[in-house]
């Protein structure tokens, strides 16, 4: 059994299907990538010869996801231009948050109508990741049981972490339920930016800008938020400093 399903207390479904559809979030201000964000939006900047979104629509593209909404905000114009390059690949929808930037929460609440399908992939831009023996998303539909999740979040232990200096996010039960870090000091897995998430998750929710962890922490106090530990690599790559490590990290295999 996998290390996947051992977390989830699940036997391993390798076949299940991907959501058909991906929220991937892109309208963040990257103040921390400065100044490679001064003439582009943070999607935009390069890894290793082109822009961090292309990385991650290639691994959904590999996964069989087919429709994206990507919401935008700085400098979305870049983006759009883009975006309309990979028409032939996907079902581009733009999630408009040029007049208010709505942050994770919001920005979900405000794409969920242009979402067709339940459950959907939620998926930042700023990370890059290395599969392990199967394909990350694949494992983590595998994992995704609507009886008993609003989210299933993909997690990557601490030790497996690139470019991460903070203390974790969760701990997780032999069921794969999650708590937060609390009064920890730390907790052992990071969160990679990477989820499977029902709309019922976002009923409810906050009117305006607001983060996921609202969401999560609903969804925790109610036993209906759960993790499933990525078994290849992950990097953070939120800065300029970031971006020169996992290109050596990429380039020394």
């Amino acid at each position: 059994m996998n290390k996947v399903a051992r977390s989830l207390n699940l036997r391993p479904r390798i076949a299940a299907s991907v959501p058909d559809t991906a929220m991937v979030m892109a309208a963040g201000l990257g103040k921390r990538m400065r100044p490679l964000t001064n003439d582009r939006p943070k999607p935009m900047v390069a890894l290793s010869g082109k822009p961090l979104i292309d990385h991650v629509l290639d691994r959904l593209r590999e996964a069989g996801v087919r429709k994206i909404v990507v919401n935008v905000h700085y400098l979305p114009e870049v983006l759009e231009k883009h975006l309309a390059d990979q028409a032939s690949d996907f079902d581009v929808t733009i999630s408009d948050e040029r007049d208010v930037l709505l942050e994770t929460g919001g920005g979900l609440v405000q794409a969920a109508p242009m979402i067709g399908c339940d459950p959907f992939l939620v998926v930042n831009s700023d990370n890059y990741w290395v599969d392990g023996p199967a394909d990350s998303l694949k494992l983590l539909a595998s994992g995704w049981d609507d009886k008993r999740m609003d989210a299933l979040l993909l997690l990557v232990p601490q030790a497996r972490a690139g470019n991460h200096s903070g203390q974790g996010d969760f701990h997780m039960d032999r069921f794969g339920r999650l708590r937060r870090r609390g009064r920890s000091k730390v907790a052992p897995y990071v969160y990679t930016g990477i989820q499977i998430v029902s709309k019922r998750l976002l009923e409810g929710a906050p009117d305006g800008p607001f983060s996921t962890n609202i969401l999560w922490d609903r969804a925790i106090a109610q036993a209906r938020c759960f993790g499933a530990v990525h078994q290849g690599l992950w990097f953070d790559v939120g800065s300029p400093a970031a971006i020169e490590a996992t290109e050596r990290a990429i380039a020394d295999g």
